[in-house]
């Protein structure tokens, strides 16, 4: 059976973490760590949510996509990748629009795509307040051409698995749905 990995994507907000985390409880998928030169939340650890990098040791790795996003820059490794795949056939990973088409088109069928809207952008700015993000950050980033991007499903992506992330518990209903339980 080749390796396949979920990746899952949307705007700031949308849950694509809770996915992930979901996912990964769930139906034993390995969570591909990414990297990036942001400062952790409250409630993150290094090596369980990201590897937190400087600027030095983030352009030290071989990345199979990177992007800078709201002045910090984030980027998934091959190594990451390959690692997820030792433990899981399954792996899924976190990541914006742009990186889901750079992984869509390098990857190809092994590459399942999961497209997050909330139709309510109030409930993403509740939501990144509730994440423990500033309002500074908050503002930066519903701001960003990254955001705006990120709200649409791009053309590369026609094929993706489109779930409106409004209410969870129909989500996981969805999930469960497509990944068989």
């Amino acid at each position: 059976m080749a390796n396949k990995v979920i990746v899952v994507t949307g705007a700031a907000g949308s849950g694509k973490t809770t996915v992930r985390n979901y996912l990964a409880k769930h139906f034993k998928m390995t969570k591909v760590i990414t990297h990036t030169t942001r400062e952790p939340r409250f409630n993150e650890k290094d090596g369980a949510d990201y590897y937190f990098e400087n600027s030095d040791t983030f352009n030290q790795k071989h990345y199979l996509e990177t992007v800078t996003y709201s002045g910090a820059k984030y980027g998934s490794s091959y190594e990451g990748l390959n690692l997820a795949w030792q433990k899981s056939s399954d792996a899924v990973i976190v990541l914006d629009t742009k990186g889901a088409i750079t992984y869509k088109q390098k990857l190809g069928a092994q590459a399942v795509v999961i497209f997050l809207q909330v139709n309510n952008v109030e409930m993403l700015k509740h939501r990144m307040i509730k994440r423990g993000d500033s309002m500074r950050k908050i503002i930066q980033r519903i701001n960003s051409l990254e955001y705006k991007r990120d709200q649409q499903l791009p053309a590369e992506l026609s094929n993706s698995i489109v779930i409106n992330n409004d209410n969870w518990d129909a989500t996981k209903q969805k999930l469960n749905h497509i990944f068989g339980k």
